[in-house]
């Protein structure tokens, strides 16, 4: 698996891909800088009339989505249709991956009236997709056919979890306060709840079962019993 964007140290003293020996490009050296802030989601890169994934994005989107993947300079590069990019970003998020979507920042036609019209096209991250955050008017908006409605992911909830032992006694019997709070994003529903808990966890159990969340939030640290639990829920 080819990770050429991790064999980049700081792109103001690396521009020579160690791999291939080969100068980077401006728009990987673009896209390294911004793999590095969104390192744990696939992005698709707008590249005029297109999206292109680069690097292992390429090689997810190419097995996920059934598309071609080539070597491309330093990366592997894959790409979609502009016009169906909403189609692909729902099939990746309904196979559990965080999408984040980058949109060039102006136009061909401002760009060359304007100063600067041989520089690289300046581009950010406009919109960070997960199952439970799949909503906006990009999305929302578009048309699909019944196989493409097929892989719809449905709307659910974002489950935040957090946790504190009145003090220590508590915590070591494994007696425990509890808060959750639940949202649906898509219709704005809250759902909150605080309750203390015994160390077999029955309570906060029965709540994410009945919730069913698509998405957890968890806090840096949980007590053993709430790990266990939600670890033996998530890998159902």
């Amino acid at each position: 698996s080819i990770k050429p964007f991790e064999n980049a140290q700081n792109t103001s003293d690396t521009t020579v891909c160690k791999r291939t020996k080969s100068i980077y490009t401006p728009l990987e050296l673009q896209f390294i800088e911004m793999k590095k802030q969104y390192k744990d989601a696939v992005l698709c890169v707008e590249c005029g009339y297109k999206y292109r994934f680069f690097g292992e994005d390429a090689e997810i989107a190419a097995k996920e989505l059934n598309i071609y993947c080539h070597q491309d300079h330093n990366f592997m590069t894959a790409s979609i249709p502009t016009h169906r990019l909403f189609v692909h970003v729902r099939r990746l998020v309904a196979k559990g991956y965080k999408v984040g979507v980058i949109k060039q920042m102006e136009t061909a036609a401002l760009k060359a009236a304007g100063e600067n019209k041989s520089s690289l096209f300046s581009r950010k991250l406009t919109a960070l997709y997960t199952k439970s955050t799949l909503i906006g008017e990009d999305i929302l908006s578009q048309k699909f056919d019944i196989e493409e409605a097929a892989t719809d992911v449905p709307d659910n909830y974002l489950l935040c979890i957090c946790e504190n032992g009145e003090n220590l006694k508590d915590r070591k019997k494994g007696d425990i306060v509890i808060g959750i709070m639940a949202i649906q994003p898509t219709t704005g529903e809250v759902i909150f709840d605080s309750f203390r808990d015994s160390a077999s966890r029955l309570e906060l159990e029965s709540r994410v079962l009945r919730l069913q969340p698509v998405e957890l939030i968890l806090p840096p640290s949980l007590s053993d019993q709430s790990e266990k639990l939600i670890s033996s829920i998530t890998s159902m």
